[in-house]
Parts: C-alpha cells; sequence; structure tokens
C-alpha cells in the first residue's frame, strides 16, 4: 500500500487553526537510587542467599523485552554474585513471543537495550525451545524455556509494574516473568487463550507450576519512579515472591508517571514503541486500553502519534489505539514483528491501522477538524514526548491558564505557535 499525495486533504485542512502552546513542568518526588549496582551488592550481601548457590551450578538470569532503566548493570551484578559463589551464570530472554518469536530476534531485543555478553560477563542462550512441565487444572499444559529447565537454579528479574491490559493481584512482574517470560511463546500463547479477563486467575496458576518445576532460589524486582529510574531494589526469597508480589504492585502503581490533567481534546505522541511499554503507548498514561478489563489515564476525544522509536524494530503495538498518525511511522510498519504480538495475545485492535497523513502538521490538523462539542477558540491539547518522559510536557493555552497556581504543575513559558518545517514535521521535540 502506498500512501499517495496528499494535496487535496491539505487544500481542505489549510485553514485549520492550531492552537498556540507552552512547556509545562510536572513536579514528581524524585527520589531515584544513585549507584543501582552498589544499592543490589548490599541487598544481595546475606547468607542465606549465598548459601543458596553451590559451586559449580549452573544459573539462569531472565532477561525481559523491556527497556528497564538500570536492568543492564542489574543483570551484570548478579552475574558476578553467582560467579563469586562458584556458580555459572547465564541470561536468557524471557518474552514470550516478543521479536518475532524467534532466538536471533529476542537475543537481538537484549543486546539493543545494552544486555550484552560483554558487559554483562556472561553468557546468553537464546532459544525458543520449551519443555512440558505440568499443567493447569483446565488441561491446558504449562511449558518452561529449556534452558531454565535444564539449569540447575534459576533467579528471577523483573520490574514490577502495572499491566496495560488487566487488573490483579499479579501483574508485570515476576510472576508474569515466570509464566509468560519463562514460557516463551508456548506460554504467552497458553495464557492468552481464554483473554485478558481470565489472565489475573490463571497468571498465578501457569507461574505456580513454573515454580514448582525449577529451581527458583530468588527474585530480583525493580520498581521506577514517575521519571522512568529506579527508586527501589527488591531482592525477595523464592518462598516470599508469591506472598509479597502483590503488596509490591501496590507501591509501583502508586509512582506510576502520570499526565497530571485528567481530560483534554487531543492527546498528541511524539513517539510510540515497545521501549516505552508493552503496549507501545502505556494505556495507564494515555488511556488508550486495548482491553475493557483494565482502566485509567486521560480521557480525551482523540489520539495522535507522530513517529515510532527505533528500538521497537517494526512493531507498532499500540498504533491501533490512535485515530491519526503519520506516512513516517507507516513506512516503519514490520507487520511481521507485530503480528506475533498481536495473535498471542489475542488483542487485535492494538495492531489496526489509523488515518494515515502526509506530515505531523496534517495529522494534526485532521485531529482538531474532526473535534466535536468543542469551544475551537480554547482547543485543549497535551503533547507528551512518550510515556515514559512525562516531567515536562506541553500543553496548549486553553489548559495552560487551567493549570496555573497549581502546586504539581509549573508553567515555563508564554504561549506561542507550534513549529514546524517546510515540509509539515514538527520541531518541538520535548527533548
Amino acid at each position: 500500500m502506498e500512501i499517495k499525495e496528499q494535496s487535496g486533504l491539505r487544500a481542505v485542512l489549510e485553514n485549520t487553526p492550531l492552537p498556540k502552546v507552552c512547556r509545562v513542568r510536572q513536579i514528581f518526588q524524585r527520589d531515584g537510587i544513585q549507584d543501582v549496582p552498589a544499592f543490589l551488592r548490599e541487598k544481595l550481601d546475606r547468607q542465606d542467599l549465598k548459601e543458596r548457590i553451590k559451586p559449580g551450578m549452573r544459573v539462569v538470569l531472565t532477561g525481559s523485552s523491556r527497556q528497564i532503566h538500570n536492568m543492564p548493570e542489574i543483570l551484570r551484578e548478579l552475574a558476578s554474585f553467582v560467579r563469586a559463589q562458584g556458580g555459572e551464570p547465564w541470561i536468557i530472554p524471557a518474552m514470550g513471543s516478543h521479536g518475532g518469536a524467534t532466538d536471533e530476534g529476542q537475543r537481538q531485543i537484549l543486546e539493543s537495550y545494552g544486555i550484552t555478553e560483554e558487559f554483562c560477563g556472561c553468557p546468553i542462550f537464546s532459544s525458543m525451545e520449551t519443555v512440558r512441565v505440568g499443567e493447569l487444572p483446565n488441561g491446558d499444559e504449562v511449558r518452561v524455556d529449556k534452558f531454565a529447565h535444564e539449569a540447575d537454579a534459576v533467579i528471577v528479574v523483573g520490574r514490577i509494574k502495572a499491566h496495560t491490559a488487566f487488573r490483579g493481584p499479579y501483574e508485570s512482574g515476576l510472576i508474569k516473568m515466570m509464566a509468560i517470560g519463562m514460557g516463551k511463546r508456548a506460554g504467552a500463547d497458553s495464557l492468552h487463550r481464554e483473554g485478558f479477563g481470565k489472565m489475573g486467575e490463571r497468571l498465578p496458576e501457569y507461574a505456580r507450576v513454573v515454580f514448582d518445576s525449577c529451581n527458583i532460589i530468588f527474585g530480583v524486582a525493580p520498581i521506577e519512579n514517575e521519571f522512568d529510574e529506579t527508586c527501589r531494589v527488591e531482592v525477595i526469597p523464592a518462598e516470599e515472591i508469591f506472598d509479597r508480589e502483590p503488596e509490591l504492585l501496590l507501591y509501583a502503581k502508586s509512582r506510576l508517571p502520570r499526565i497530571l490533567i485528567p481530560e483534554t481534546d487531543i492527546l498528541m505522541v511524539r513517539e510510540i514503541g515497545k521501549n516505552f511499554s508493552g503496549s507501545g503507548m502505556d494505556p495507564n498514561v494515555t488511556g488508550t486500553f486495548g482491553t475493557p478489563y483494565a482502566t485509567g489515564g486521560i480521557r480525551k476525544q482523540r489520539t495522535v502519534v507522530l513517529d515510532i522509536s527505533p528500538e521497537s524494530h517494526g512493531s507498532y503495538i499500540g498504533l491501533g489505539k490512535a485515530d491519526v498518525s503519520t506516512k513516517r511511522v507507516f513506512e516503519k510498519l514490520d507487520t511481521n514483528a507485530t503480528y506475533f504480538n498481536m495473535i498471542t495475545s489475542t488483542v487485535l485492535n492494538v495492531g489496526k491501522i489509523p488515518m494515515i497523513l502526509e506530515d505531523d502538521k496534517l495529522a494534526l490538523q485532521t485531529a482538531v477538524k474532526t473535534l466535536t462539542q468543542v469551544d475551537r477558540d480554547h482547543i485543549r491539547l497535551v503533547y507528551i514526548k512518550n510515556t515514559l518522559s512525562l516531567e515536562n510536557i506541553i500543553v496548549s493555552e486553553a489548559l495552560a491558564e487551567e493549570i496555573r497556581g497549581r502546586e504539581d504543575m509549573e508553567v515555563l513559558e508564554e504561549p506561542r505557535p507550534l513549529r514546524f518545517d517546510e515540509r509539515g514535521t514538527l520541531l518541538d521535540f520535548l527533548d
């Protein structure tokens, strides 16, 4: 499919006025850990943890498909810890069907995040091969990564965070890493078979079978603050993981980055991608959920997506929840990388293709033109870089007036027109 020249649309939209905007700072608590490796070393300095690794043991560390702050350093520190006890550390990609559901694709995802053999000081063994280790109460089989199954011990590593498609006592975290991450495509397929409406119930069931079949010795769970900084790292003995994770999830939810404006007419997102969220753009921020089993985020009438990150490798999960996008995005779409994820998750609407306009200006003008029941002299616009970078945002003049005087938001400049180059590319990058 080709995006044809849009001079006719341009003529229709050229007189659509765009609101003036200004930069705004959202004020969040800044409490990131300054030296995460040192912090983790102190947490690991426990005899009961050291005793769980015997000389010669092959110990697997799990690597996620998300770009998690400090994860390369965390895995390097864990590899060093294992070696210090006489063990032999490995890293495996634990990411369901991501990376096109291939060995090399999953290895490349880790490497793109800086998780390499050279940096971490241990091998990365990537395989989609799994071993049957049991079944769920409904008869669905439970499978686990062959390297995790063959290892003498497993340290489960995974960020705890609110999920983007369902709610439950366990969402994104160590339990999900055991079930879907270590289960590879087979585990992801099995767990998603009954949809996200059942995920909260099925996830711990599946994880329990994996837990009982592998020698999981402890878990390491980073938690991030509103600045995408590591603010906690919990080292949890294996026998405590199922009890501890729900309370840590509640804390993680309290630290989610968010837009401190409850409602707008248009939400414009500079960049989506798998490195920002499993859903491309975190619906806990944008309100653009792919399922009816989770709610939250900003309310709006139109969502505009301007670009996809290089780190997403063409996966455009989340684009389907946009109303308008750009030719630049369309030219980057990789259906293979995206469809594997859609089929596995059973959520198809996140990969639909919205209206595609030639440039940023046309895309935004389309969103403005199609608004209904709004004050066109006071369009309410919120523009974010991505769903992880939310300290600095851009808002329209109408919203700036609404938030002046708030203690949790600061207007940084006077309203001005949005800036575009001669090709219609937006020049306000929020860097």
